[in-house]
C-alpha cells in the first residue's frame, strides 16, 4: 500500500479515536468548530504547499539513498529490524532539536508561535502550523535522511507514529493520574506537552518532545507541571490568551512584529 495513505489513513484514524476520547473525557470544556475548522484548513494548506515546494516524498528521498548506499547507517552492518529502529529514535532525536531550533532561532520562531497562538488545545492544535513551517521541517527531515542514510520503512514508520502522537499529546484529553504518570516514563502525553503550551512565563521553553519522552530528561529540558494549577492554567502566547485569530491573520503572523 503506498506509503502516503496509509500516513493519510492513519492520521485520520488518529484525529477521529483521540477527538472522541476528548468529547468524552475533557480536560477543559471543548473549544467550537471555528476553532478546528482553521485549525484544519492550516494543515490542508501546508500539505498543498509542501507537495508543491518540495515534489519528492521523504520516503522517495530514503528509497533513492539506499539505492546509491549513501548516508553515515550504511557503513554499519545492522540486522534489518534494528536499522529502522535506529532510524526511528535518530529522526525522533532530530524533531527535538528542530523544536527547539523553532524556539529559539528569531526567524523560525516567527513561523512557529502560530502553533502557540492556540489557546483552545485540542487535537487539531497537532496540526496548526503554518505551511511554511512544514516546508522547513520537511527540509530538515529530508536532509537529514540523506546524510545519515536512513531505511525507507523506518521513515514511513516514523512519519505516521509522528503524525499519531503530534494529535494524541495536543488532545483536549484528562488521563487518570496513575496511566498519566506510567505513559510519561516513555512517550509524551497531553498532561506533559500542555507545560510546553501553557502561558506561563518561560514555561513554552520545556517539554520539546514529540514522540519520546526520554529526551527532554536526557538534556534537561523536562518540566513536570506548570506553576499555575493545571485547573486553570492558561494556555498560548502570554498576552493573547483567549484570542482565536482567523485563518487569514495565522498566515500573516510571521510576517508581522511581535
Amino acid at each position: 500500500m503506498n506509503a502516503t495513505l496509509v500516513r493519510l489513513l492513519c492520521f485520520a484514524g488518529a484525529l477521529l479515536l483521540f477527538g472522541a476520547l476528548e468529547y468524552r473525557w475533557p480536560w477543559r470544556p471543548e473549544p467550537g468548530w471555528r476553532h478546528k475548522s482553521v485549525n484544519l484548513g492550516m494543515i490542508v494548506l501546508g500539505n498543498i504547499g509542501t507537495r508543491l515546494a518540495v515534489p519528492i516524498s521523504l520516503v522517495e528521498v530514503a528509497i533513492l539513498v539506499r539505492r546509491h548506499g549513501l548516508g553515515l547507517l550504511h557503513l554499519v552492518s545492522l540486522p534489518g529490524i534494528l536499522t529502522v529502529i535506529v532510524g526511528v529514535v535518530l529522526l525522533d532525536l532530530l524533531i527535538y532539536g528542530q523544536h527547539m531550533a523553532f524556539h529559539y532561532i528569531p526567524v523560525l520562531w516567527r513561523l512557529h508561535r502560530v502553533h502557540h497562538t492556540d489557546p483552545s488545545l485540542d487535537v487539531t492544535t497537532g496540526v496548526r502550523f503554518h505551511p511554511l513551517e512544514i516546508i522547513v521541517s520537511t527540509l530538515i527531515k529530508g536532509a537529514a535522511i540523506f546524510l545519515l542514510g536512513i531505511m525507507p520503512l523506518a521513515v514511513a514508520v516514523f512519519e505516521v507514529v509522528l503524525n499519531v502522537s503530534s494529535v494524541f499529546n495536543h488532545a483536549n484529553l484528562r488521563l487518570p493520574g496513575f496511566l498519566e504518570r506510567l505513559l510519561r516514563l516513555f512517550i509524551v502525553t497531553p498532561g506533559m506537552h500542555r507545560v510546553h503550551h501553557s502561558a506561563v512565563s518561560g514555561e513554552l521553553n520545556h517539554n520539546f518532545g514529540f514522540n519520546f519522552s526520554w529526551w527532554d530528561r536526557l538534556f534537561r529540558t523536562y518540566l513536570g507541571r506548570s506553576r499555575a494549577p493545571e485547573a486553570v492554567m492558561p494556555v498560548g502566547l502570554p498576552g493573547r490568551v483567549g484570542d482565536h485569530p482567523g485563518f487569514a491573520a495565522l498566515l500573516l503572523l510571521p510576517f508581522r512584529r511581535s
